[in-house]
C-alpha cells in the first residue's frame, strides 16, 4: 500500500531534477548562441540560422531534442534597452511560440534571442503542480537581451 505512492514520489523527484537541469541547459545553450551573434560570428558565417541552430543543438544535446526548439532573434527598436520591455512573446493556441523572424541585427545593434521548449512529463500529475495548470506540459523560456558589438567584416 506504501509501495505504489513512494515510487511514484521518487520518480516524481527524479523529474524534478531533470525539469530544472533542463532548464539550465537551455538558458546556457542560449546564451553561448546569443554570445556568437553579440561577436558577429553568426552574421559572418554563410548560414545564420544554421550556426545558430548548431550551437544551440551542442549545448543542449541528450536533454533536449533539437528539433522541438522554438526561436527568435530581433533586434530591438531604436535600439534601446528599454523597448525590449515591450517585447512579450506571443504564443499560438497550441502553445507554440509565434515566431517573429530571425534577423540577429548588425554592428552595435541592440537584439533580443529568445529561446522556447515545451517540457512534457511522465509522472502524473507533476505537469499541473509545477505549470499551475491542468496539462502534462510547462513551457521553458530563455530570453537574453544583447547589444552587438562593433564588429566589421573584411
Amino acid at each position: 500500500m506504501v509501495g505504489f505512492p513512494f515510487i511514484i514520489m521518487l520518480i516524481g523527484t527524479v523529474e524534478v531534477c531533470l525539469f530544472f537541469s533542463t532548464a539550465v541547459s537551455l538558458e546556457g545553450a542560449t546564451q553561448n548562441a546569443a554570445r556568437l551573434i553579440r561577436t558577429g560570428q553568426v552574421q559572418a558565417s554563410g548560414n545564420p540560422v544554421q550556426t545558430f541552430e548548431n550551437e544551440m543543438c551542442q549545448q543542449v544535446d541528450g536533454l533536449i531534442n533539437c528539433s522541438t526548439l522554438q526561436y527568435q532573434v530581433v533586434p530591438i527598436a531604436s535600439n534601446n534597452f528599454s523597448n525590449a520591455e515591450s517585447m512579450t512573446p506571443q504564443f499560438d493556441s497550441n502553445g507554440n511560440l509565434e515566431n517573429q523572424g530571425f534577423n540577429p541585427g548588425v554592428s552595435s545593434q541592440d537584439v533580443l534571442v529568445r529561446v522556447v521548449y515545451q517540457y512534457t512529463f511522465m509522472t502524473p500529475g507533476l505537469g499541473s503542480i509545477i505549470s499551475g495548470g491542468n496539462g502534462t506540459s510547462s513551457t521553458l523560456v530563455s530570453t537574453i537581451v544583447i547589444q552587438n558589438e562593433p564588429y566589421t567584416f573584411e
